[in-house]
Parts: structure tokens; C-alpha cells; sequence
């Protein structure tokens, strides 16, 4: 028998900005994470942006847990954004990028993102992205 304490039971809610110039690739990772990407947390809002100035605006009116930018975006890709908000937001929410290709891992490493996940997008890695990046 297991008994689960109130500390263990704890669901952390969590609030996802998701940029990209797709609106396939924004469903493709609304519905791979789902609303419980892992046990413990819990997906409580997205904040869908299409553009690289959405994204800067959103930043600055809202606070986000965690943020998945679009490394293929048209005409800035995330992989430029991510960069400069690790080198202009202080104390920035960790950021998880999508790349085209294993290959362009290097780029991420560049960009400074917290975790990368490549193309095809798999449900399983971009929950597991998203609930890497908000565990303790």
C-alpha cells in the first residue's frame, strides 16, 4: 500500500509561452505535452505567440514558468530569440527550442537554451522538455 503524502501530492500548475510562426507546429506541441506533461505538473495556461515581438511583449506584461520557442520560425527564429532574452531579461524562465535537426544542436548550445528538442516533434520528449525544465 502506498500512501502519499501531502507534500508527494502536490501538483505544480505551471503557465507555458510557446512562439512559433505555425500554427501546426503550436498544436503539434500544445497536444504532445498535453495538460499533464509528468506526475507533479500540470499545464494551466499557454500563451500562443507568432511573432519575435509577441514573444517580447508577452515577457514584459506576464511571467511564464517556462518558454518553447520555434528554432524554424520565419523571419526570426527562436533560436536568435531565446538568445537574446538569456542576455536581456534578468532571472528569464527556463527556455526549451525546437530545432530542424539533431545536427543543429550546436546552435542551441549557441542560443543558450535550457533543453532542445529536435524534428519530428515526439510527445513524450516535448512533455518530458517541459516537465525537465520545472522540476526542482
Amino acid at each position: 500500500m502506498t500512501v502519499q503524502t501531502e507534500a508527494s501530492s502536490a501538483v505544480r500548475g505551471i503557465s507555458v509561452l510557446l512562439f512559433s510562426d505555425d500554427r501546426a507546429v503550436r498544436d503539434a506541441v500544445r497536444m504532445g505535452v498535453g495538460r499533464r506533461p509528468a506526475e507533479g505538473v500540470a499545464v494551466e495556461s499557454w500563451h500562443e505567440c507568432a511573432t519575435a515581438d509577441g514573444v517580447m511583449l508577452a515577457l514584459q506584461e506576464e511571467e511564464f514558468d517556462v518558454l518553447v520557442l520555434d528554432g524554424e520560425a520565419q523571419p526570426y527564429g527562436g533560436l536568435g530569440v531565446c538568445r537574446q532574452i538569456k542576455n536581456e531579461i534578468h532571472d528569464c524562465p527556463p527556455i526549451m527550442v525546437l530545432i530542424g535537426r539533431p545536427g543543429d544542436g550546436w546552435l542551441a548550445a549557441w542560443s543558450q537554451a535550457d533543453a532542445v528538442v529536435s524534428r519530428p516533434l515526439r510527445p513524450a520528449e516535448l512533455a518530458e522538455g517541459i516537465a525537465g525544465l520545472v522540476r526542482p
